[in-house]
């Protein structure tokens, strides 16, 4: 069993879901309008990863990381 105090939370925390969420939301839609052969909508899913990630910081930079004050842990 880990110790809880040196676990370093692997990024559950509600920046890291957002940053992740949004991004596979970008690689969906680029692989779709891949799929269907549209150059813009792949574009657009390419755009949106850098989102993802920039949402992300700034939740973290908000409180929202594993170690920030507006993190609630929960318990497993």
């Amino acid at each position: 069993m880990t110790n809880p105090i040196a676990d370093p939370g692997h990024g559950h925390s509600p920046a890291a879901w957002t940053a992740v969420i949004i991004m596979l939301l970008g690689f969906t839609v680029g692989t779709l309008f891949f799929c269907l052969e549209q150059p813009v909508g792949v574009w657009v899913g390419v755009a949106i990863i850098p989102v993802g990630a920039l949402v992300g910081w700034a939740l973290a930079k908000a409180g929202y990381g594993v170690k920030g004050p507006k993190y609630q842990p929960k318990g497993h």
